[in-house]
C-alpha cells in the first residue's frame, strides 16, 4: 500500500532548487481535503513568485462580443442560449461586431473575446469572412474568438475535421481561441450538466489542435455542479497532462488557467431543463479561493493563474491575488452570459482594475492576450499610496 504524504510534507516539498514540482492527484486530494486556507495561500503566493517574479499584477482592456445567442447544445446551466426559432434569437452582422471594437480601440484596448453559441444556420464563410474584416479594419486588435464546442459546431455543419476548420480560421486572422466551454472535464460530471455537449476528449483535442497551429489558448474550469474534490483534480490533471505535451511538441500550449463557480442566481431559461441544474449548487468565496490556490499549487507548467472578478466580486478577487493568482483578468467591456445568469457586476473600467491591484499593495500592469506587458499609465488616487493588504 502507498504510503500517502501529509498537507504538511506535500506543502514543505513543492518547491526545490528554486523549482516548483509537480504534484499528484493523491497528493492534491490530500490538500483540497485537509490543509487550511491560510497555509495554502502561503504557499501559492511563493509558487506565483517562481513563475511571475515581482511585485505587480496584470490585468487586459479587451470586450467580449457574443455574436449570435442562438445555441443548440443546451446546457443546463446557461440563461444565455436562444434554441433556433426563438423570438429573442439574433445574429451579428460584420459592421456591428466592428462598431463595437471601434469602442473598444477608443479606450486602448487590444483583445477581443468573441463567444456564441453552436448556430446550425451559419456556414463557414460566415467565420471567415467576419474575421477577415475585422483583422482588416482593426489591425492592431487580437481576435480570440469560438470556444472548441464551436468549432466543433462549426466542423459538423461543414463535414471538415475540427483542425482543418482552425487552420482555414487561422488563415482568415484569427489569433486565438478562448478557453470556454471546458466546465468539467470528467465525462461522469460533464455528461450530466451538458449531454449534448460532447466528451472532454472533444474539449482537449480541438484546444491541442489549436495549439499545433500556433493559436493563443486559456483554460478554465468552472465548479460547483455537486461534483467532488478529486474531480476538480482530474480536470486539471488533464489539461497539465495536455499543456506538458503541447509544450514538448509545439514550445506553446495554455497561456492561463483561470477557475470560477457556476453561476446560477437567475438561471431561468436553463431551469426548464432537467438535470443537476434543479440541486442548490454553486459554490461561495472560501472554496473559490482554495480552488485558485489549489490550481496555482497543481499547475506546475501553466504561467498564470487569474482571478474571477466578475462571477466572484472585486473584493474576492483582490484576496484571490493573495492567494496564488498573478492576474485580475479583464475589463470586458461588454457581457452578456455571466450577466444572464444573475450576476449584477460584469463590467469594470481600467481603473477600477488598477485601484483593486494597487490597494493590495501591487503594482498594475496592462497587458495583451499573449500576456506581453504594455504600456501603463498608472491612473492617479488615493489608494495607489496606501495600499490595503488582503488578509488571506
Amino acid at each position: 500500500m502507498k504510503n500517502l504524504r501529509t498537507w504538511h510534507e506535500i506543502l514543505d516539498n513543492l518547491i526545490v532548487d528554486g523549482n516548483h514540482l509537480p504534484i499528484s492527484i493523491e497528493d492534491c486530494l490530500e490538500l483540497y481535503k485537509n490543509a487550511p486556507q491560510p497555509a495554502l495561500s502561503k504557499v501559492a503566493r511563493k509558487i506565483r513568485q517562481l513563475h511571475n517574479p515581482g511585485n505587480y499584477v496584470t490585468y487586459l482592456v479587451d470586450r467580449n462580443v457574443n455574436y449570435t445567442n442562438i445555441c443548440t447544445i443546451n446546457c443546463q446551466f446557461c440563461s444565455f442560449y436562444r434554441p433556433p426559432g426563438h423570438k429573442e434569437t439574433y445574429t451579428q452582422s460584420n459592421e456591428q461586431i466592428s462598431a463595437r471594437i471601434r469602442e473598444l480601440e477608443e479606450i486602448g484596448g487590444s483583445r477581443v473575446l468573441m463567444q456564441g453559441g453552436v448556430n446550425p444556420d451559419l456556414p463557414l464563410s460566415y467565420y471567415t469572412d467576419l474575421i477577415k474584416y475585422l483583422q482588416m479594419n482593426h489591425p492592431s486588435i487580437d481576435l480570440d474568438c469560438f470556444s472548441p464546442i464551436e468549432i466543433e459546431g462549426i466542423a459538423e455543419v461543414t463535414g471538415m475535421k475540427t483542425s482543418e476548420v482552425l487552420l482555414h480560421l487561422k488563415n482568415a486572422g484569427l489569433h486565438g481561441l478562448p478557453g470556454g466551454g471546458a466546465e468539467m472535464l470528467v465525462d461522469e460530471v460533464r455528461l450530466d450538466i451538458s449531454p449534448k455537449k460532447g466528451s472532454a476528449d472533444n474539449w482537449l483535442k480541438v484546444m491541442s489542435e489549436a495549439q499545433n497551429h500556433g493559436l493563443t489558448t486559456s483554460a478554465t474550469c468552472v465548479f460547483g455542479f455537486g461534483e467532488e474534490p478529486i474531480h476538480r483534480i482530474q480536470h486539471m490533471e488533464r489539461i497539465r497532462s495536455l499543456q506538458c505535451s503541447s509544450l514538448e511538441n509545439n514550445g506553446i500550449g495554455f497561456t492561463s488557467f483561470i477557475s470560477w463557480p457556476v453561476q446560477l442566481e437567475n438561471n431561468s431559461f436553463g431551469r426548464r431543463n432537467r438535470g443537476a441544474n434543479r440541486r442548490e449548487l454553486g459554490s461561495g468565496p472560501i472554496e473559490y479561493l482554495r480552488q485558485v490556490s489549489i490550481s496555482r499549487i497543481f499547475m506546475n507548467n501553466i504561467p498564470h493563474i487569474q482571478a474571477s472578478w466578475p462571477t466572484m466580486g472585486i473584493d474576492v478577487a483582490q484576496i484571490a491575488l493573495e492567494s496564488g493568482a498573478d492576474d485580475i483578468g479583464s475589463t470586458m467591456m461588454e457581457e452578456n452570459v455571466v450577466s444572464a445568469s444573475g450576476t449584477t457586476k460584469v463590467l469594470a473600467s481600467e481603473v477600477e482594475l488598477q485601484r483593486a491591484i494597487a490597494r493590495c499593495g501591487f503594482t498594475p500592469i496592462k497587458r495583451d492576450s499573449d500576456y506581453n506587458h504594455l504600456d501603463t499609465i498608472v491612473c492617479e488616487f488615493e489608494e495607489m499610496n496606501t495600499p490595503v493588504p488582503m488578509k488571506s
